[in-house]
């Protein structure tokens, strides 16, 4: 079964740092099975956070196919992966496109964590978008069933740390010969 996810608009009063108030609307994401599931599991999340009162103001499902967090990324970001496959009755390319939502501090980590998920890919691909969204968290659905304690602890785990970055490959095209002393 296929998770489905709902963008909930949340608008609360936020007390900022000078201890002036102001109300803000964010979006969240949230996986549920419906939308009366989502406003119940987004009003249990947002209690934990927010002393002060909030109201859900809009929910709509969103278009994700699959959600990724990475270490120590603050951000999240939509990417458009569009997959090519060749139709060999009719001899043309088809492209599917699909989103995904990624964690990341900027678009370039973004792109990196991207490609960093379809490297297993066998199929040709193409990655021609990647904007940045006001998505604030992401609250996956974990039934509590053992097993599932671990895959959260994992989740959370990797919402609030850092990515390992490879050590890009230098290949050297340069052809000298190296002088002995």
């Amino acid at each position: 079964m296929s998770a489905v996810w709902y963008e909930c608009k949340v608008k609360y009063r936020k007390t900022d740092e000078t201890g002036g108030q102001k109300v803000l609307t964010e979006p969240y994401l949230v996986d549920a099975l419906s939308y009366t599931e989502a406003e119940k599991r987004m009003t249990e999340e947002m209690a934990a956070y927010t002393s002060e009162e909030f109201k859900i103001t809009a929910i709509k499902v969103a278009n994700y196919a699959e959600i990724h967090p990475f270490e120590n990324a603050d951000r999240w970001f939509k990417s458009k992966i569009t997959l090519i496959a060749y139709d060999e009755e009719s001899g043309k390319e088809r492209k599917t496109s699909m989103y995904m939502l990624v964690q990341a501090n900027d678009v370039r980590e973004a792109y990196d964590n991207t490609l960093h998920i379809m490297k297993n890919t066998m199929g040709e691909y193409s990655i021609p978008a990647i904007s940045e969204t006001a998505i604030m968290d992401v609250f996956p659905y974990f039934s509590g069933e053992e097993g599932e304690t671990e895959m959260l602890e994992r989740f959370n785990a990797l919402k609030a740390s850092k990515p390992e970055k490879p050590e890009p490959e230098i290949i050297d095209h340069m052809e000298f010969e190296t002088v002995e002393e």
